[in-house]
């Protein structure tokens, strides 16, 4: 039968592919929408198979809040190069895949990919049928989940990092404040009770190494450990770091200052590559 340019322009709709692919499909299927489009989802199964062993180190990070604040999600999805990422194709397939996320919050990355994307495919599904579309390896590398009274998120520009956290209570700005501080800060825990046994026990050797190099007397070499591990924690954990609006507070003490008794319960943070 004859493929007509709205044909084709029809299925280039519903799947996002390329003008030609679209119309090959179409032709493959006799005009069979369906068929068609089971024609590009073969194509994207065995682009992926070819691509399976290639690095996806490029991509796009999004992070949302429902619309209640009680809870966010990050969707990190990676491809190959940056001329894909910055796609607006492709970020509006990120911004899609985290509002499914958003909807059903599953409990982790296998989870995010069995569910329905659309009325015709799962995610993992379209991540193939896109994957023939793009000609690119793509793969969700990050899925993070964040519920609390209040959850805010922060994208930094350019979609390559995006954090959430959770307050004690609904605190808009100081919500967003926060959650850029932990984009731009990278704390390693929430408090120094949420620091690893491992990441304390290497700060400490560290310390007790330079401290002998140094050659302080052996008596003194834990007392200065200690102290170390002290400016590492408030280096290192969000609510004692130094705000990054007013360095002379900390974050705990900025949040007091906007509601006594404010507080981060709780964060997130994705980056490309993190």
């Amino acid at each position: 039968m004859a493929i007509t340019a709205s044909d084709v322009n029809k299925l280039r709709k519903l799947t996002g592919a390329g003008m030609m692919d679209c119309k090959n499909a179409l032709v493959e299927a006799n005009g069979e929408f369906e068929s068609a489009i089971d024609n590009l989802r073969k194509r994207g199964q065995k682009v992926a198979a070819k691509r399976a062993d290639r690095d996806a180190t490029e991509g796009c990070v999004i992070a949302k809040a429902c619309d209640d604040g009680s809870c966010g999600v990050i969707v990190s999805l990676n491809c190959e190069t940056d001329f894909v990422a910055k796609n607006e194709g492709f970020v509006t397939l990120t911004n899609q895949i985290t509002d499914v996320a958003l909807k059903a919050s599953p409990a982790n990355r296998e989870a995010l990919m069995a569910l329905p994307f659309d009325d015709s495919m799962t995610v993992a599904e379209k991540l193939t049928e896109q994957t023939g579309v793009i000609g690119e390896k793509l793969e969700i590398a990050s899925y993070e989940h964040l519920s609390g009274e209040f959850v805010a998120s922060y994208i930094h520009a350019g979609n390559k990092l995006a954090t959430l956290v959770s307050l004690s209570s609904k605190a808009d700005e100081a919500g967003r404040d926060v959650a850029m501080q932990a984009a731009a800060m990278n704390p390693v825990a929430l408090n120094r009770d949420e620091v690893s046994t491992e990441v304390i026990d290497r700060e400490l050797e560290v310390a007790r190494e330079q401290i002998r190099l140094e050659g302080k007397p052996e008596e003194m070499i834990d007392r200065i450990a200690q102290g170390k591990l002290n400016k590492f924690f408030k280096d290192n954990t969000l609510i004692d770091q130094s705000f990054i609006k007013d360095s002379k507070q900390t974050v705990s003490s900025y949040l007091n200052s906007v509601e006594k008794g404010l507080a981060v319960t709780g964060f997130r943070r994705v980056g490309l590559g993190v």
